[in-house]
């Protein structure tokens, strides 16, 4: 088996979730199979020391994964925080992925995420001219996700061309792996057979998010936190989509009488330089900003909040079960959800994990930090409840093995 794999972003970048795809890449090498993937130069969640390192040899090859995966690099400029700079680099990205992706032989399977929206496209293309099966990982629904931010009107120019790309993706991928229910719902509602549709929940390494005492998180120290407050830690992009506009509104209102109820925002994004003018202008010495950490410090990472974050504005999340509220509950923190309601408020209360509250809804949402905030109980239990799910249902070795058996359905060289 050798599978070609064209991600947009790739080792050494960081996001939120780029250990969703390195642990991926390492079962497929552990199950024997070949893989050769064609990456831009990275930019995204790397110094620029280390972005002029691969900028100086940009077309390098190296093996990866015990020499089971062959990484070709190509020059692409950095992506920036202009969207129609941004917008052309997934373009060109695209081109030349496509042009190489041609020449590549011996192909069994391609494999493809869903980030850049347009990448869905990329496989079936590749797929109907290479006549080998295309499998797809639906991490996002485009182009709904652009109407829940409103960078898209149902039925607009914009909308119409993106159901157009998501349609031609679906009718020629073999199979959609999808990461919920309700995405396999909104899907079968456009007219994909159940039977090409895989629902594989992202997951958390349950051995490297862990529980960190707050007398051992050395991020207390090398950010100067006091760990004597209460902690609400919201870790991930920091973009258009979270309501940071509402969250901020919210420490505003709580920073005189609860001064020791604090925010902590671990990460980066195209909102985040707004939040930081915000948070200067307001003085809001209650909320502390923190980048990107190494993925060696990800359970310091979701340790350092009493409460772990989830939160959209409304008509985002409808079809979505973010993968860091699995990383909340590996460290055995409380779930505070604000969120569209769907699988995730569903998930919450039966395992009663955390509080759910609606997307939008500021004073719910505020009593629900008051709540956890007056019972530390309570919190433990949730994280308690949180960790024995994940350990039930979503542990690393479960997860990437399902996508083993998926890639394993294409075996014996089979065609379309």
């Amino acid at each position: 088996m050798k599978i070609l794999l064209l991600p947009a972003y790739f080792f050494p970048e960081q996001a939120a979730s780029s250990f969703l795809a390195e642990n991926k890449y390492q079962a497929f090498a552990d199950a024997g199979f070949d893989m050769v993937a064609y990456v831009p130069t990275p930019c995204r969640g790397i110094s620029s020391e280390k972005r002029v390192e691969y900028c100086a040899k940009p077309h390098r090859s190296e093996l990866m994964y015990d020499g089971k995966l062959l990484v070709h690099r190509f020059s692409l400029y950095s992506e920036g925080k202009s969207a129609i700079l941004r917008a052309l680099r997934y373009s060109l990205c695209w081109i030349k992925q496509f042009n190489r992706a041609l020449i590549a032989k011996d192909i069994n399977v391609i494999y493809l995420a869903s980030t850049p929206p347009i990448q869905g496209m990329l496989g079936a293309l590749l797929s109907k001219i290479k006549k080998v099966p295309f499998v797809y990982n639906l991490q996002d629904i485009f182009p709904d996700s652009l109407v829940g931010t409103g960078l898209a009107r149902k039925g607009g120019v914009l909308w119409k061309i993106g159901r157009e790309i998501e349609n031609f993706t679906y009718r020629n991928a073999q199979i959609i792996i999808v990461i919920s229910e309700d995405f396999k719902k909104n899907i079968m509602a456009k007219g994909v057979p159940e039977e090409k549709i895989a629902v594989i929940y992202n997951w958390v390494d349950e051995k490297a998010v862990v529980d960190v005492p707050r007398e051992d998180n050395k991020l207390f120290d090398k950010y100067g936190l006091d760990r004597s407050l209460f902690y609400i830690c919201y870790s991930g992009n920091i973009g258009l989509t979270q309501n940071m506009d509402m969250l901020l509104e919210v420490m505003e209102e709580l920073k005189e009488e609860y001064p020791d109820i604090h925010l902590i925002l671990v990460g980066e994004g195209a909102y985040k330089q707004q939040v930081e003018a915000i948070v200067a202008r307001d003085e809001l010495n209650n909320v502390h900003m923190i980048p990107f950490q190494p993925y060696e410090d990800i359970s310091s990472v979701f340790s350092i909040g009493d409460v772990g974050l989830v939160i959209s504005k409304p008509g985002v999340g409808a079809n979505s079960v973010p993968s860091k509220t699995w990383s909340i509950m590996s460290a055995s923190r409380p779930v505070l959800a604000n969120f569209d309601e769907n699988e995730l408020r569903d998930i919450i209360n039966k395992h009663r994990s955390g509080l759910f509250t609606k997307a939008g809804d500021k004073e719910a949402f505020k009593e629900s930090i008051l709540a956890l905030y007056y019972n530390r109980a309570k919190c433990l239990e949730y994280g308690r409840n949180g960790r024995q799910f994940v350990i039930n249902n979503l542990t690393r070795k479960a997860g990437t093995h399902r996508y083993v058996d998926v890639i394993k359905r294409f075996d014996n060289d089979a065609e379309v």
